[in-house]
Order: C-alpha cells, then structure tokens, then sequence
C-alpha cells in the first residue's frame, strides 16, 4: 500500500508546475466538457422523457445524445485513463483500483505510488532526509491535453481521476479521484465517543473509532496524521484539539491550535486549519470538519478525513503549485480528497443515511460554487470539470430505486426514491448555468466514464476458483479469512483473484510461489474462461458472469498489458465481485446476497453499463466509446494527430452467446 510518511518532505518538487502557457494564444475554438462520474445512461433519458432534464433536452435536440461504450473493466480509474489517453488498460497500464506486486502478492494502488526520502542523516531521535519523498502517477501514455498545449490552446482541468498527482502537462489542473488524505490513505474517519466499548465487534473500515473520557465538562483529543518522518523511531504525527461541553445545552466549542469554534448537535463545521508538528521548526498542514452528533448522553463527534489544506497543500494537487490556493481564496476552502463524500461512515454504521446525506451535500455544493467561478474564468481553449457526486450517494443509495434489493427497507427507503432523481436533475441545472455563461461559438460535452445498476448478488471469485479446483487453501476449516492470501497454498495453486474484476494465473517465473509454466497458461485461461461463463446462479437462474475477457486478445494497446490479470471477470448485471475476495480472502461461499449499504455498482459487463454522451453540436469525429472521445475533442480543435502510439492486436471477449 502507499507508504503514508511520502507527502512530507519536498514533494512540491516533484511536479514542476506548467505555467500559462505563451503569452498570445491562438483565437480558435471553446470546448467544456463536464465529467459526470456514473450518470446512468437508462435514468437519463427516462428523466429527459418525464421533462424534469430540460437543458439536457436542449442540448441533445441542438447536438446528440445517446449510450457511451465504457471501458472494460468499467472501473472509474480505468475509464477516465481510456478517456485521457485514448489507449485502453494495455497501453496506460491501469486495470483496476488494485493491482498486485507479483513478488510480494501485496496489493497496492493502481494510479500512484509514493516512495519515502533516500538516505538520512540521524542525529538522536531524528533523522533528517537528504533528499525529498517522491509520489509518482502511474498511468502511462500521452493525456489528449497535452495535445492540446503543443498546438498552443490552453487547458484547464479540474478534478480529472488517476491524475494525481497532476501531470504537469496543462495549463491549470486540479487533481480529483487518486488524491489521498493527508495519512497516504484514499480518506480515513475519526470518531470520537464516551460511550464504552462502542461498536464493539463490528468490522468499522474506513477510519477509527476513539473512546474518550469526559472530566468536567471537557473532552481531550487528537487528530491522527501519517508516520513521522523525522524520527528514528515512528510515531505518528498527532494534532491535538478540547471539546469543551455546554453543562445545559447541546452545543460545544471546540478549540484546534488557534481555531476556535461552536458546534450544535447535528451540525457540520466549517472546515478547520490543523497542524501536526513534526520537529520543533516544521509542522504539517492539513485541514478537518467536524460533526457534533450528540452531546449527552453520550459525546459523539465525528472528524472527516484529514484532507490537504489547499491554502497550503503538503502534496502536489495543482499545477501550477499555487493553482488550489486561487480556488481556495476564491470560493473557500474545499475537500482535496479524492472521494469525499464518505460512504464508508454509512457501511459501519458510525452515522446515518441522513448524516451522510449531509456530508456529501457538502461536498457537492462545493463542487457547484467552485464551478461557477472556474466557468466566470474560462474564456479561451478546454475547460475540464468533473463531479463524481452522483456516483458516490448512488454507489449508497441505489437500493431505493430496487424494491428488489437484498438490502431495501420497505419501511424507510421509499422516503428516499426521489434522491438519486434529484441529484440527476441538479447535474441537469449545472448544464443549465453553463449553457446561460457561453457563447454560441462554444461546444459543451457532458459525458460520463460509466452507469450504473443495482448490486444484488456478490460473487466470491477466489472461493469460486477454489471450489473448481484452481485454488487451494492451507486450513479449510479457517473461520475468518483475514485476505491478502494468507490462507493460500500456493504450491497447489494455479490461479487467484485480486482487485474486483482480476483473475490471475499463478505462472511459474512471474508469480512469487508460481506453479502454472508458460506452455500451460493459454490452455488454462481457456478452461476457466468456459467454467465462469457456464457458472449458474441457483437464485437467479441466469448466468453468474457473462463475459470473461482474455488480457491477450481483448486489450488493442500492449507497452502496459503484462502488468494487468490474465482474465477480467465481465460479472452479470446486477452481480458484482465480492469486496473480500478483491482483497485476497478466500471465502466459504461463491454466490450470496448483497446486504451491504452499497447497494448499486457498475463494476459488471461493461455492455450493461453505458455511460452517456451528450453534446451541443453534433461532433466532428464521432466517438461511441469512451477511448475514442479525447480524438472527437481534438477535432473540435482541427486537430488531427494520434495521442499516442499504439500497438494493434486482435479484440474478442468470449460471451455467453458464443
């Protein structure tokens, strides 16, 4: 995983920052394109029908609108990586969220990498790094902005994903999804109560619970950051806040450093400046909200995600460097994570739906203010914004559109049938504002990377290939496996899953313990190919997977291919793989129902889950898949010149109908 100690030390310099490019630009096309993270293709066009999607209606009358082929897997990081570079996984090297070290068989993030300082110099307790950390983005290829830049047109992307850090490449950036919290990690909680032994045995993920004690109507606390990198021994790096409770009502303030403020029940703060010194002369800045859930009986306050403070970022988010600072002043302060709406508080039950409902509101409407004065701004070449708000409460909230859902409460979700709805139509008014801010001249693109269904059925890929006989366990009899492939033997193992859509052969000479030789793989691919599109759901009675993608045979572009799995698992609709095998466990079960609070996904056929493509004039060069937009957008601009280089190969996914 991401060494977290990585964003302390000099990173700044590892992105030199891309100025604004020549003095005098050419005069020549306005294009903005909107990136919306799972608008579901199917919603869409029924809300345009029913009229509550007027401006969409405007634009698709005026232009088209119609189905986007996503990218295999229909992952988020995946796709936008098709979309930026018009290669597919085989040429930018991001086939999943997860990919795995294949001689460690440790997971680790597909988009970046962070390694630590090199050599130090230890005086006591400290030690002191001669040279600065470094985070490297590890997708691979040109980005089509680049492009862009090189004919002399000024770029402007906000938010793009697998962007972190930033390229360096356009004239203004802002990273989006990929962008860690201040700890390395893609976004961890603090909860903080005085209620004993609270959510005792349960699996809480995404952040940690802390009990504390209440004397006199004061609380004592801290905010937990990454690993100190400047002592010899490691310890994390604390900032230190006090609670201090009204004796009669329900209100606190809080006191962090220099930042004081007053919180009622049930309110989010603002967000609040906090440092975790380090050595006597350097801290590091992050940035929190809090939450004050309850007062009494039991003090329950919630701390988001330490993000970086854009007015002070300790990792590259912007090009240029001061970039997020211009946004900061303008519009405020606003999450840097990646994924800020925090789904994992909902999974654990730390708050509820409507508490987390709240929160992404939050980051939502930052999201929006931020956009008008991005827009106000643009007057020349591309401008880039992406939301990935929808596609978070919808990952959540999904199960209120499917009275079918494993997971639906007829008691308490029909409340909520309009949500997702209403969140479509607000996307619909950001267009709306767009269309009202341009000229005639300018061409408006809203897409997005994928769509969406519901999640009933979860599939354990590595129980399923253990009970077919291509894994084997060391204990059969364990009762919790813990993941990472700790229950594997892998002297009896010819294949394994990682990441949710992964299949991998153990092969001998590239694998850590691989048993599979060079001469056996291609016949066993194929085995496993038939088995897992011959899989039956005994619940559903229809196919469990529906297509299984051969790496060799499906992917165009080959200068990243051998890092990527053997096979992509294209699960049915409305089946998705189990989050546990993703990670290495081996579970008792192939098939079982989804009662998790993530109810609807995307992570299946990618035939099933098209994204949408609506633009204000019809397109130059048309663009049915999401790999062949970025050359559509060239075209835009005259320009006709491949973004990148690429090596031609065979395609065919094997399918059911085959």
């Amino acid at each position: 995983m991401m060494k977290k100690c990585l964003l302390l030390l000099s990173i700044a310099a590892t992105t030199a920052g891309c100025q604004s490019g020549p003095d005098s630009k050419p005069a020549g096309p306005k294009v903005i394109v909107l990136g919306f993270d799972g608008l579901d293709y199917g919603l869409t066009k029924k809300l345009m029908d029913e009229g509550r999607m007027p401006n969409f209606s405007k634009l698709a009358k005026s232009g088209s609108f119609g189905p986007l082929e996503t990218s295999v897997p229909p992952q988020s990081p995946v796709a936008w990586s098709d979309f930026m570079t018009g290669l597919d996984s085989g040429g930018h090297g991001i086939f999943d969220f997860l990919h795995r070290d294949a001689d460690t068989m440790i997971p680790f993030s597909s988009t970046s990498r962070a390694s630590d300082a090199g050599s130090t110099l230890t005086i006591g307790k400290y030690q002191f790094p001669l040279s600065g950390g470094t985070i490297e983005l590890l997708r691979k290829g040109r980005a089509f902005w680049e492009v862009l830049e090189n004919h002399g047109f000024q770029t402007t992307i906000l938010r793009m994903p697998a962007n972190f850090p930033p390229s360096g490449t356009a004239s203004y950036e802002l990273s989006g999804m990929g962008t860690t919290d201040i700890t390395g990690s893609p976004g961890e909680f603090s909860f903080y109560t005085s209620k004993l032994f609270a959510f005792a045995g349960e699996d809480i993920t995404g952040g940690d619970v802390y009990e504390v004690d209440i004397f006199d109507d004061v609380v004592e606390a801290k905010l937990y950051g990454p690993d100190n990198p400047f002592l010899v021994e490691r310890e994390k790096l604390t900032s230190e806040f006090t609670v201090y409770l009204d004796p009669v009502d329900p209100v606190v303030k809080i006191v962090a450093g220099d930042q004081e403020l007053m919180l009622e029940e049930g309110e989010f703060s603002d967000w609040v400046p906090v440092e975790f010194p380090m050595i006597p002369t350097q801290s590091l800045a992050g940035m929190t909200r809090f939450y004050l859930r309850s007062v009494r009986p039991d003090f329950e306050l919630y701390a988001s995600p330490v993000n970086f403070d854009p007015m002070a970022p300790a990792a590259p988010i912007s090009t240029p460097d001061d970039y997020a600072a211009e946004l900061a002043a303008a519009t405020g302060r606003f999450y840097t994570q990646g994924m800020p709406e925090d789904t994992k508080v909902v999974d654990g039950g730390v708050l509820t739906v409507d508490e987390f409902l709240a929160q992404a509101e939050i980051a939502g409407r930052e999201i929006r203010e931020q956009y008008a004065y991005v827009l106000g701004q643009f007057d020349e070449g591309l401008l880039f914004y992406y939301t990935g708000n929808v596609d978070q409460v919808s990952h959540v909230m999904w199960k209120t559109l499917d009275p079918d859902h494993p997971n639906y409460d007829p008691e308490t979700d029909p409340q909520y049938e309009d949500l997702i709805p209403s969140l479509y139509v607000g996307l619909d008014e950001m267009v709306g504002e767009t269309l009202e801010n341009m000229d005639e001249e300018t061409m408006l693109i809203v897409m997005s990377d994928h769509g969406f269904a519901s999640w009933r059925r979860s599939f354990h890929l590595n129980a399923w290939l253990k009970e077919k006989g291509y894994l084997t366990v060391k204990d059969p009899d364990m009762k919790t496996d813990p993941g990472l492939f700790v229950n594997v033997d892998w002297t009896q193992t010819q294949a394994y899953a990682l990441g949710i859509n992964g299949l991998y052969i153990n092969l001998r000479g590239r694998e850590q313990n691989g048993i599979v030789t060079e001469g056996e793989r291609q016949a066993l691919i194929d085995r496993i190919c038939e088995d897992l599109l011959a899989e039956i759901d005994p619940v559903t009675e229809t196919n469990a997977v529906t297509k299984a993608y051969k790496r060799d045979e499906y992917y165009q572009d080959r200068g990243e291919i051998e890092i990527g799995p053997d096979i992509i698992v294209g699960y049915a609709k409305g089946t998705r793989g189990a989050g546990a095998s993703a990670l290495g466990a081996v579970g008792k079960e192939v098939l079982t129902d989804n009662t998790e609070e993530w109810s609807g996904d995307h992570l299946m056929d990618h035939e099933t889950v098209p994204g949408i493509l609506l633009t204000s004039r019809v397109l130059k060069k048309s663009a049915p898949r999401l790999k062949d937009l970025a050359a559509a957008i060239l075209a835009e601009f005259g320009i006709d010149e491949p973004i990148n280089i690429k090596v031609k190969a065979k395609a065919k996914a094997k399918s059911i109908d085959e």
